[in-house]
């Protein structure tokens, strides 16, 4: 299973009201093992960052003047999500901002469902731990994540934050996999990991103990047991 963990920036609140994405940070999963793989781009909104939107994420319109815009990254955007499942926090949010900048490209584009489907972690985390609090640093807090480093909200940051959340969150039953067996992994349950026998593993040494050694040993139980101790291997 191949899922991209994703997370935006933006200029503000509502698609609806013209806001636009600013930031993209995507890090990759693999059979739900981090890759190393990532895609992370700052965007030039053709437009005005709110204030409220920069006391969050801390991009100003002055770093964003030089960045290229959607329509100069979305082909090597779309690239690196086809076909992956997205795990967003909040999807609605992103994927509505995600749609929208499809939208002002024309039909052509089409819609993020088009291209991937989506778990929303936070209805996930909503499910697990109902009536708590489910933000990412609330979700950290819970499964001892690390997120020492958020002192703003980033896109790739959030991502790599979230992937080990939601990795954490989703570990659930492990699921073992034994050699000979032709398991579907489709009937797992979501989280399982599948342990695949090692093959040509080396043969485990074994270490006997010398007639000494063992006689010392014999010894030592006896004493034991003299003094009144519990010695399972000498009763019968």
């Amino acid at each position: 299973m191949r899922q991209i963990v994703l997370d935006t920036e933006t200029t503000g609140i509502n698609p609806d009201d013209g806001h636009r994405i600013i930031e993209i940070g995507c890090v990759e999963l693999i059979d739900r093992k981090p890759t190393g793989n990532h895609f992370h781009v700052y965007i030039n909104p053709e437009r005005v960052v709110e204030d409220e939107a920069i006391a969050v994420h801390g991009i100003t319109n002055e770093y964003l003047a030089d960045k290229p815009v959607f329509a100069q990254v979305v082909d090597a955007f779309i690239d690196f999500i086809k076909g992956s499942q997205l795990v967003i926090h909040n999807a609605p949010f992103d994927v509505g901002h995600m749609d929208a900048e499809f939208k002002r490209l024309g039909k052509m584009y089409g819609k993020t469902y088009d291209y991937c489907d989506v778990l929303d972690s936070l209805q996930l985390a909503r499910e697990k731990r109902p009536g708590q609090r489910n933000s990412l640093d609330a979700l950290c807090k819970a499964f001892h994540v690390d997120n020492s480093a958020r002192e703003l909200h980033g896109a790739l940051l959030d991502a790599e934050i979230l992937a080990d959340v939601y990795l954490a969150m989703t570990g659930g039953q492990t699921a073992l996999s034994l050699h000979g067996q032709n398991q579907d992994n489709e009937n797992q349950e979501p989280g399982a990991i599948a342990h695949q026998a090692i093959k040509n593993r080396p043969q485990l040494k074994v270490l006997r103990a010398t007639a000494d050694e063992e006689e010392q040993h014999q010894q030592r139980l006896a004493i034991v047991k003299s003094e009144g101790g519990a010695c399972l291997w000498l009763d019968s």
